[in-house]
């Protein structure tokens, strides 16, 4: 171990190595890291400090963190592929790491807490070397001999957020000198195996039946209305904190024989679907794969979407929480994916449909990932329920719900693009979730009663809207798509009638036909949330100027252009 202005470096050596194929879960994370911001998808976190932890020991306990895990000492070397993404995980025997000390003796416990959470929030948006191990990042703020915080930034193609929990557990039995039980739970590598057993794919396959039936029949967005005016911006963030929202959960939850992140995921559900203006939700729960029993204790990233599909006209709280069980049932279970093959079946289901999924409304259960020692050692809420903005937040989603504890406080982060909840209103929406809890301990809530108890209005669609299979679209935005698509030449005129949504195109293009016009409206389609392919398009040609009455001409090819 050496030492040099700040930065010590450690050697370990691990138990195991080998190499073997991307988990499901590794191959979806890495495509995200190589598409999204490093910020939007590492991970930080202030991990708890046993009491007279020294230095000496913080290091051997992280040192044999490592060479306890596979997961952590595992690097994704560039593929033989053009664009050179990883085709193998392999796991280092041997090798080192390097920890960052921050002297912060003088410095207060809440004067601690700020510079831990400075640190973390600057080192998360470091990209980490995907070829290299390990997984984690660790900064160490010390008094002397003595650690006073650990700041740990975590690679999400490494370990997901029930992962940290569990090496959280395993650190702070380490630091304090305790012995651990050898590690039985699978490793990536078993789990990859495992994957790639008939089994495996058969329940991958299935998976893939069910996004495909979601998407090929369900809204494509969830918000379209008139608010919508490009794609997300910055979100606007709240914590909400309340020690009686907790107990009311509870008491719905036995009541209802629903467990909390159910009745959680409904209450969501009914205020989401209110403010859009509609019935039906399409949304995905990024934690699905945690719920099962086998992989509960895996240290690895399991992170892929569970895909729900939910029908909000009930006529109670009560009816939507069971509807949400059976919703939640399914998506879970096939949550087990191929992220390769759902990025192509989202364009196939966009060429078909003329519409493209957008994971607009986002809900991640995290209240089982954070351990209970954690949230109590927080500060009680000042007030309840307690509301705590924090800075905006840079994601491609509309609303995204992080449920951080159920038990004891609720505590929610709410995350709302301004386009769909500005600042008042975010507040307001967050507020609803305990007021909406409160109303339904007695017995079923009328969910004819939100508006009254959140005070949200529902989103308006004024203009020409029109409802095309399960989507609203807006005839302007659909004008502009294929504006975006042909340029000035050719000439178009979109109609709709009875849902059904017609494109008459004047062209001097003799090459132009149906199956062309499709696929160049289709490339412009992403990000557009209020407007859709036309199912039915007529491609007038014409040698020379185009008469006043142009759409009179006879068409020389018409069709869906889909193949």
């Amino acid at each position: 171990m050496t030492e040099t202005s700040g930065r010590i470096t450690i050697r370990y050596s691990g138990a195991s190595s080998g190499s073997g194929p991307l988990t499901l879960g590794q191959d979806n994370m890495i495509r995200c890291i190589r598409r999204d911001r490093p910020e939007q998808i590492n991970k930080e976190s202030v991990w708890p400090v046993p009491d007279r932890t020294t230095l000496p020991a913080a290091l051997d306990a992280l040192r044999a963190l490592l060479e306890r895990h596979e997961s952590l000492r595992t690097g994704f070397p560039p593929g033989a592929g053009a664009d050179g993404f990883p085709e193998l995980q392999n796991v280092h025997g041997d090798g080192e790491f390097t920890v960052t000390t921050v002297p912060a003796g003088a410095l207060g416990e809440a004067e601690l807490d700020q510079l831990a959470d400075e640190l973390g929030r600057a080192d998360v948006a470091v990209p980490f070397d995907l070829a290299a191990a390990p997984r984690l990042r660790f900064t160490l703020l010390t008094d002397g001999d003595q650690l006073r915080r650990l700041v740990v930034v975590a690679c999400h193609a490494g370990v997901d957020a029930a992962a940290v929990t569990l090496l959280i557990e395993d650190w702070t039995a380490l630091a304090a000198g305790k012995d651990l039980p050898p590690v039985t739970s699978r490793t990536p590598l078993q789990v990859a195996e495992q994957e790639q057993s008939s089994q495996g794919r058969r329940k991958t396959q299935a998976a893939l039946r069910h996004w495909e039936n979601i998407l090929a029949t369900g809204p494509q967005v969830v918000f379209a209305t008139d608010g919508i005016t490009g794609p997300p911006d910055g979100l606007a963030t709240l914590v909400v904190r309340s020690r009686s929202a907790a107990a009311d959960l509870d008491i719905v939850a036995r009541r209802t024989g629903a467990g909390p992140s159910v009745v959680l995921l409904a209450v969501l559900a009914a205020l989401t679907a209110h403010r859009a203006a509609r019935t039906e939700l399409v949304f995905a729960a990024l934690s699905a794969n945690r719920q099962r029993s086998a992989m509960a204790d895996h240290i690895g990233t399991l992170a892929q979407d569970a895909l729900l599909a939910l029908d909000t006209d009930a006529a109670d709280l009560d009816e939507l929480i069971g509807r949400v069980k059976v919703a939640s049932f399914n998506g879970y279970w096939n949550s087990t994916l191929n992220a390769d093959k759902v990025w192509q079946l989202i364009e196939d289901v966009a060429e078909r449909r003329g519409a493209r999924f957008t994971r607009q409304v986002v809900v991640n259960d995290l209240s089982l990932t954070i351990p209970e020692a954690m949230s109590e050692a927080r500060p009680a809420p000042t007030t309840d329920p307690e509301v705590t903005w924090l800075p905006d937040q840079p994601l491609p989603v509309r609303l995204m719900v992080n449920i951080l504890r159920a038990t004891g406080s609720l505590e929610f982060a709410l995350l709302a693009c301004p386009q769909v909840l500005d600042r008042e209103e975010t507040e307001r929406f967050a507020r609803a979730v305990p007021a909406v809890l409160a109303a339904a301990v007695e017995g079923p809530l009328p969910l004819a009663e939100l508006a009254a108890l959140s005070g949200l209005r529902p989103a308006t669609r004024t203009g020409d809207w029109h409802r095309v299979g399960a989507d609203w679209i807006h005839l302007d935005a659909v004008r502009t798509l294929l504006a975006d698509a042909f340029g000035p030449d050719p000439l178009v005129e979109v109609s709709c009638v009875e849902g059904r949504l017609t494109a008459r195109i004047a062209t001097t293009d003799p090459a132009l036909t149906p199956e062309t016009a499709h696929r160049a409206v289709i490339a412009v389609l992403p990000g557009r949330a209020t407007a859709v392919a036309p199912q039915h398009y007529a491609v007038h040609h014409h040698t020379g100027a185009v008469p006043a009455g142009w759409a009179a001409l006879p068409a020389t090819a018409e069709g869906p252009g889909r193949a």
